[in-house]
């Protein structure tokens, strides 16, 4: 007779504890992640559980118990499964069941005829590509470990362009050649089609299975079955595909590994490199991620031993990296050149598209323009949901909220003074291919960007149309700037360098290093060096300056210097409290309580920020107020302990404000 501690799939704060049943099923063993039925409440609900600990003994003090009803252990967890979910329980300060429901493929009962989520994908077999020196001393030291199939973690830290994809594509092989499983996790759906491409040409597609957030519940369920009977050993996808449920890894490979995706950002709150760091450790299995433009946290680990550092320093074909001129738009304005092109990139646009050769424009800010302004009274249209300014969308009439979606008709007078004279400010996407259509009549023009790509399917086909030449020129958002590796991308323009260069966060300047040096790093794949065009009002600004010389150790210096005296990541974890409700009093009062028993909570080590309002101050409705805690690298644990007795007493108190929110080193604080 054992006594089983389970998960009980029930997901309020008030049921977030393990409850401890009676095993007699004579039929099946209790194990670690087994899936139970049992009675659940006063009651006796017949309700799903999962088993997290199993014991020959009761626990002290209680004589009678509930038993388990059934068994389904095929769809259960794995005993690492389990086990990493309760890890995640404590490391993310979630409810076990959210934990546990990151392994599940969710809708189980789902028809299992269902559309193939590999249709479109064209593939031709490939075979291994020769290697340089660079890359083939990387791929030895990555083989050399999973011959010893113990676990160790690289860096690989390779300029855009350099072959990171081939090494990934052999050392994949090596381990699947020797029986054990892969995982490949890209940062965006977007790219999850070419990811996928490549490895099949090499694999084969009925090897692979995919995972992300787009399938559609039965698609999931399917592709859940193929891995739990083994008939695929390779998963690719974006973040979630971290939880695959396999039995036996040997190489998980993150890719882009700084993109801010793999961080969630629902509960639970984790990072997919923390969870597969977890994983390879429990399979002795090998992680490599990789990056041109590596997080200044994880370049940080690398140089402290916590990563083995693999490094690719030059393009695969050995073409230079592009060339790269900055162009102060301040000194255009003197000239009268109030366009969004400056001189410069209208002239290399002009002898791009003469000579057949692609271009891509890149700007991080979706719509025509970035807000309206009265320019008699300075009124700007906010939305009331949210608090933030409303954004012009040319092609839908309207100004629009971006993060509820709200719309509003553009005011031809001021709601304020009455003026007329009332007016579009910044630009968006929208606008740059108006202009750039304007500039280039003759030359084929599409925009990739969230607004774009709203329809299903169109996403592949404007990168299709983009790869295969039908588009000369490509405007969008950081989707251009991601992953693509097209030959005949001679230009890249950045429109403004500027945009994300002031967002209040303490990885501005780190996500604005990346994105410029990524979105560069698109020019000059084929034969030819490419040429970059980056256009800024902030010439002087030392990130732009290192982008532009593609220098990332000067980048690096610099930021770890700026972190490391301001108590930021990797010398800290950041533990980010927002309290919100329909009453701004209720939210300042909640969140200054919050405040007062972390200080009185917490020793004199971590420093206790805030109340304040949130960059986000208002959201759906809700007033949003945040306290942020730094905790000193290596003191975690304590500060995780005291979020959880503090969203217990939040959640008791019926004067509290209406929601509770934590996030650990989140990737955004708006």
């Amino acid at each position: 007779m054992s006594y089983v501690s389970v998960v009980v799939d029930n997901n309020t704060n008030a049921t977030d504890e393990l409850y401890t049943y009676l095993w007699d099923l004579q039929d099946t063993a209790p194990e670690t992640g087994c899936k139970v039925r049992v009675p659940f409440s006063i009651h006796n609900k017949e309700t799903d559980g999962y088993v997290a600990f199993v014991s020959e003994t009761p626990p002290e003090g209680v004589k009678r118990f509930k038993k388990v009803l059934s068994a389904l252990p095929e769809e259960g967890l794995t005993r690492e499964a389990m086990e990493t979910a309760l890890w995640m329980r404590s490391r993310c300060v979630c409810r076990y069941i959210e934990a546990v429901k990151c392994f599940l493929p969710g809708n189980t009962q789902a028809k299992r005829k269902t559309k193939d989520p590999f249709e479109g994908l064209e593939a031709e077999p490939g075979k291994a590509l020769s290697l340089n020196a660079d890359q083939q001393a990387a791929l030895d030291a990555v083989s050399q470990a999973l011959d010893r199939q113990e676990n160790e973690n690289f860096l690989l830290f390779g300029v855009t362009g350099s072959g990171k994809t081939e090494v990934y594509l052999q050392a994949m092989e090596k381990a699947l050649r020797q029986g054990r499983q892969g995982i490949v996790l890209v940062p965006e759906i977007s790219l999850t089609p070419q990811t996928v491409s490549r490895f099949m040409s090499r694999f084969g597609k009925d090897r692979i299975a995919v995972l992300h957030s787009k399938l559609t519940p039965a698609q999931k369920s399917v592709e859940y079955a193929k891995i739990r009977s083994r008939q695929v050993d390779l998963v690719i996808a974006a973040r979630s595909a971290v939880f695959a449920p396999f039995d036996n890894l040997g190489l998980i490979v993150i890719d882009e590994e700084h993109e801010t995706s793999y961080k969630s950002d629902k509960s639970p709150k984790y990072d997919a490199m923390e969870v597969a760091l977890k994983r390879a450790k429990a399979h002795g299995a090998v992680l490599v991620l990789g990056s041109a433009t590596p997080s200044a946290t994880d370049f940080y680990r690398s140089q402290q031993g916590i990563f083995r550092r693999l490094e690719l320093p030059r393009r695969y074909n050995r073409v230079p990296l592009p060339k790269v001129v900055t162009v102060d738009m301040r000194e255009e304005v003197k000239a009268g050149n109030r366009s969004l092109f400056s001189g410069l990139l209208t002239d290399e646009m002009e002898k791009t598209l003469a000579a057949g050769k692609q271009a891509i424009l890149f700007l991080n800010r979706r719509g025509y323009s970035a807000f309206v302004s009265c320019r008699e009274c300075g009124y700007v249209p906010r939305c009331p949901e949210c608090g933030i300014s409303l954004t012009y969308h040319k092609e839908a009439g309207a100004l629009v909220c971006h993060y509820c979606g709200r719309t509003e008709a553009v005011p031809r007078v001021c709601p304020d003074c009455r003026s007329k004279i009332i007016g579009r400010f910044g630009a968006g996407t929208e606008q740059v291919e108006e202009k750039a259509k304007e500039l280039f009549p003759s030359a084929r023009i599409e925009r990739l960007d969230l607004d774009a790509v709203k329809k299903k399917g169109s996403l592949e086909a404007i990168l299709k149309r983009f790869a295969s030449g039908k588009t000369d020129v490509l405007i969008g958002t950081q989707l251009v700037a991601k992953g693509l590796d097209i030959a005949n991308v001679a230009l890249v323009g950045i429109i403004s360098a500027d945009v994300t260069l002031n967002i209040p966060d303490y990885r501005s300047g780190e996500r604005t290093f990346q994105l410029v040096t990524q979105a560069a790093g698109r020019a000059g794949r084929g034969e030819e060096q490419g040429q970059v065009i980056i256009q800024t009002y902030s010439p002087e600004s030392a990130v732009l300056q290192a982008a532009a010389a593609q220098d990332y150790r000067s980048f690096y210096d610099r930021e770890i210097s700026i972190r490391e005296s301001a108590l930021y990541p990797p010398f800290s974890d950041l533990f980010r409290f927002v309290v919100s409700d329909e009453d701004e009093g209720k939210a300042i009062d909640s969140a200054a309580r919050c405040a007062a028993w972390l200080k009185r909570s917490l020793s004199s080590d971590y420093i206790v920020m805030g109340p304040g309002p949130s960059p986000l101050a208002k959201q759906s409705g809700l007033f949003r107020y945040q306290v942020v805690v730094k905790a000193p690298a290596g003191k975690r644990r304590e500060c995780s302990a005291a979020a959880v007795k503090l969203r217990k007493l939040f959640e008791e108190d019926k004067s509290a404000a209406r929601l509770l929110t934590l996030d650990i080193n989140p990737f955004s604080f708006i």
